[in-house]
């Protein structure tokens, strides 16, 4: 990371932006050519691992990617805001708090794994713990992506 002042390493500091930014944007090689898609995500942070979980849905691009090249990459951000620089442009800037990594995405078949995967991500994005049921999850693809380099960045006005 060149900007090391930046950094985030303390974890309920990272723990916080991935609590907040709610959209992931998902990055894929689709063949030759670069795909990013905005979802909504679950996670969890143990011991410093990182496991994002999205939903999709159960047919499209985005699995027919995954199924061929399951590596990706992602980025989300929160709390982003312009910083002024008056009359010079070359000082304007932006404040903002963001996570950014790579690693492998998995299409999961397990229901049980499937119903935790979308019980964390309604938790990440309501606040609120809902109950799945298995059925629920036949109704979508879940993608785990086993995250296996991170960064946490953050500037604030």
């Amino acid at each position: 990371m060149r900007r090391k002042d930046r950094e985030v390493t303390d974890t309920a500091a990272i723990r916080a932006i991935l609590d907040k930014a709610q959209v992931v944007h998902l990055a894929m090689i689709d063949g030759d050519r670069p795909y990013v898609v905005p979802l909504h995500y679950g996670y969890t942070l143990e011991n410093g691992v990182l496991t994002l979980y999205l939903h999709s849905a159960k047919e499209g691009r985005k699995l027919d990617v995954l199924q061929k090249n399951g590596r990706v990459a992602f980025v989300l951000e929160t709390d982003v805001s312009l910083v002024s620089g008056g009359d010079l442009p070359c000082k304007y800037g932006a404040a903002y708090a963001s996570v950014m990594g790579e690693g492998r995405a998995t299409i999961l078949t397990d229901p049980v794994e499937k119903t935790d995967a979308l019980t964390m991500l309604m938790k990440t994005q309501t606040g609120r713990n809902f109950y799945i049921t298995e059925a629920m999850t036949d109704t979508v693809a879940v993608l785990r992506i086993d995250v296996e380099a991170f960064t946490a960045k953050a500037r604030q006005i």
